[in-house]
């Protein structure tokens, strides 16, 4: 069995996602790059210096899943670390502002099929890559699962009248707080393994995610979920953070 550490990044072809796995490549892990295109994964792995792969994987689709899981169990044997990136704010490309998306997304006008969208993305879409690739972390010495979260998933910070950012959403908003949810549910059952499972906050990062308005690079935004990804035994599981510190549910 190699042992050279094995990473799978969802959502990898761009954005936070393509720098953390750069970061990953840059500290010697073999990075498997997750595109719902392959060709734009194939395109993403040229920028990437080291050992990174692309690998056709999109999380809402159950036959592509088990084949991404299959080609990995083939090729390397285990998963060290996964870091379920992938994730959605709306459907398709519409061509409207950040401030007007958000309005969109207030949970009394909200599209109830977009809300679903979002959902099957940024939610089910862990579930079902967790569960998938869970007997090959389990074959790891020490799995790590990391799940990129936001604050904004925060129900303390967006209940508090003096939060200048709170967000009337009923879809990316409730979908990162659900995610979070799943982070305590799959630590909490896997606390007597060897596997931690933590959710990080970027932080407000410039990404086609939010028209680029974010007012941190991909760079800074990357940083703690690298971070928990490499944690050793010492390290938390069933963890919130960011580049600061811990965070409220």
């Amino acid at each position: 069995m190699q042992n050279q550490l094995v990473a799978l990044v969802t959502g990898a072809n761009k954005g936070i996602g393509l720098q953390i796995a750069k970061d990953l490549a840059a500290r010697g892990l073999t990075v498997l790059v997750g595109s719902r295109d392959l060709e734009r994964g194939e395109v993403a792995v040229k920028t990437i210096a080291g050992d990174a792969r692309a690998i056709q994987l999109d999380v809402t689709n159950p036959v592509s899943i088990a084949a991404a899981a299959e080609r990995i169990r083939r090729e390397h044997g285990r998963l060290d670390i996964l870091v379920n990136n992938a994730a959605i704010a709306q459907t398709g490309t519409w061509d409207a502002s950040f401030e007007e998306k958000i309005k969109a997304g207030r949970p009394s006008v909200a599209s109830l099929a977009e809300v679903r969208a979002v959902f099957e993305t940024n939610v089910f879409g862990v579930i079902a890559v967790t569960q998938a690739l869970l007997p090959l972390l389990r074959e790891a010495p020490a799995g790590r699962i990391v799940n990129v979260s936001s604050s904004v998933g925060s129900l303390t910070l967006q209940s508090d009248p003096q939060n200048p950012h709170r967000i009337p959403s009923a879809g990316y908003v409730p979908s990162k707080t659900a995610l979070n949810a799943l982070t305590v549910a799959f630590a909490n059952e896997l606390e007597n393994t060897r596997i931690k499972v933590n959710s990080a906050c970027p932080g407000f990062t410039a990404t086609d995610l939010n028209n680029f308005n974010g007012t941190r690079s991909v760079q800074q935004g990357a940083r703690e979920a690298v971070r928990l990804a490499l944690i050793d035994a010492s390290g938390p599981s069933g963890s919130f953070s960011n580049e600061e510190g811990p965070l409220p549910w």
